[in-house]
């Protein structure tokens, strides 16, 4: 419990931060990012439970990384992070989640993700700000990337990239869990 209140208390600094940066009054940021006052009031103030959509929105709205609202202060050269020490930041209904590792530092961050998605669940995101790439490796099983649209089936072994400013969707494929690693290919000064 104490880990999760710590959570918010730091993506609470970290939208207040990022939101006066960019200039934006609370009003303003719910507008373009699609997100009620009241919601940005509570996150402001550590209350509530976003849900992983409205982070990407903030985030993207925000010219920040989704970690970027989320991790506190780098202590250490190196970073070392269990999956079991991340919250899920996506959960679905059949047990596919999404855990976003860490966040490397310099000019263009790239995320590092986590996913496990079960045989039919997906997950459709938005899309975002243009520059961003994803990269897709499926280390066990299947999943169906869909881009704009079009349905790409990428198996273990198999890696895929695209440009994430179109909408797009992961689901899993075949009979079995499907394990992969994402990371988010964010453009310089994000």
């Amino acid at each position: 419990m104490a880990e999760t209140e710590a959570a918010l208390r730091t993506l609470a600094h970290n939208v207040r931060t990022a939101r006066t940066r960019a200039g934006l009054s609370l009003d303003e940021l719910g507008r373009r990012a699609k997100v009620s006052k009241g919601a940005l009031v509570g996150l402001e103030k550590a209350q509530g439970n976003p849900n992983f959509a409205t982070l990407v929105r903030l985030a993207d709205t925000l010219g920040v990384s989704v970690s970027a609202l989320m991790e506190g202060p780098a202590e250490d050269r190196v970073r070392v992070v269990s999956a079991d020490a991340v919250v899920p930041l996506w959960a679905g209904e059949r047990g596919s989640e999404a855990r976003l590792m860490l966040t490397t530092s310099g000019p263009a961050p790239v995320e590092v993700w986590r996913w496990r998605l079960q045989p039919g669940e997906e997950y459709p995101s938005h899309p975002h700000q243009a520059g961003v790439v994803e990269t897709v490796s499926v280390t066990a099983g299947r999943m169906v990337l869909v881009v704009d649209g079009a349905e790409h089936p990428v198996a273990a072994g198999q890696t895929a990239t695209f440009d994430a400013d179109a909408p797009h969707t992961y689901r899993g494929a075949g009979d079995e869990e499907c394990h992969l690693i994402m990371t988010v290919h964010l453009p310089p000064g994000a």
